[in-house]
């Protein structure tokens, strides 16, 4: 095959799970939550299930207003949600479906790549925060600073240790050198790793940058319309990612209880959805966050805790 085929089929494919998997989740969170907390609006629009709910709110979203506030820097708030979206793009180019380099692009520094990107997102907030021209929009801006530069260390540190024990920076060298036992060992890692990727992604319980009842709705305030969709969208997507790497990362990605190399783009899959089942179940349980008690849980429970584990990690690895 032309390597230039090759490599349209890639990027294709990576588009096409780009644009569908947030959709999936979105469309899971709205009956997920509907079911957990009775609502019963989800479940009525087209039918069957409340079906056609994501198709009515993407019509909705085409059919409203595009509005720029006219103090807005008018440049930099319509490029803010492109900037949210972007490195979730590049970060699912990187990341393994399968073995025998079923994925976008081989990296052998891939985890490197994903944490350098992934940290990109305080920017679009930043842009959008202080673009908008807004008091509420800036406060929740700031907000978002200090959360997603606080928790970048504890997931950083988290990530450190599962690929000290694996001795290789490469996710799909990650997920080859995994083990079963690896669930036991490196736990406190994969709690820290997924806690923190939640707060990077801004996610309840750890959504005070939008904080609804405080703030309207934080950076997001001014936007309508598509814009506003594809801050949406990005979290949908983020849950995606995060998901993802916490499945590649610490659960095995493509191993499988059968030893079935075919099937491993399912066991993929399916724990990426059992881990974004997850993180809507904790959107709708748990409230949110106040400031002191995320910046507390970052620094005294989170950064400890990861320290503490890469200390194992690495006595473990000096053991064998």
């Amino acid at each position: 095959m032309p390597t230039w085929l090759e490599l349209v089929i890639r990027v294709g494919g990576v588009l096409v799970a780009f644009l569908t998997l947030p959709l999936v989740v979105g469309q899971a969170e709205h009956k997920v939550m509907a079911h957990m907390q009775g609502r019963l609006g989800p479940m009525y629009a087209g039918g069957f299930h409340g079906w056609a709910q994501l198709v009515a709110d993407g019509i909705k979203f085409v059919q409203k207003e595009d509005v720029t506030p006219r103090e807005a820097d008018r440049a930099v708030f319509r490029l803010a949600p492109v900037v949210a979206l972007v490195p979730y793009l590049l970060v699912l180019l990187v990341i393994p479906l399968g073995p025998d380099d079923l994925v976008g692009q081989p990296l052998d520094i891939g985890l490197f790549f994903v944490l350098a990107v992934v940290g990109v997102g305080v920017v679009a907030v930043l842009m959008s925060a202080w673009a908008s021209a807004n008091k509420y929009s800036l406060l929740g801006g700031l907000r978002g600073a200090a959360q997603l530069l606080g928790y970048e260390l504890p997931l950083v540190l988290a990530a450190a240790s599962v690929a000290m024990a694996a001795g290789t920076l490469s996710l799909g060298g990650i997920v080859e050198a995994w083990r079963p036992w690896w669930l036991l060992w490196q736990a406190p890692a994969m709690i820290v790793f997924f806690v923190a990727g939640l707060a990077e992604i801004r996610r309840p319980p750890f959504d005070m940058p939008i904080a609804d009842s405080e703030l309207v709705f934080g950076y997001m305030t001014e936007y309508t319309g598509l814009r506003f969709a594809f801050f949406l969208l990005a979290e949908y997507v983020g849950i995606v990612v995060i998901a993802a790497l916490t499945t590649v990362l610490f659960l095995g990605g493509w191993q499988g209880p059968f030893a079935d190399a075919q099937l491993g783009w399912l066991w993929t899959l399916l724990k990426v959805f059992a881990v974004s089942f997850v993180i809507i179940w904790l959107r709708v349980s748990y409230p949110r966050l106040r400031e002191d008690q995320l910046q507390r849980l970052c620094w005294l429970v989170l950064v400890p805790l990861a320290l503490a584990q890469l200390v194992l990690t690495t006595a473990v690895r000096l053991a064998l």
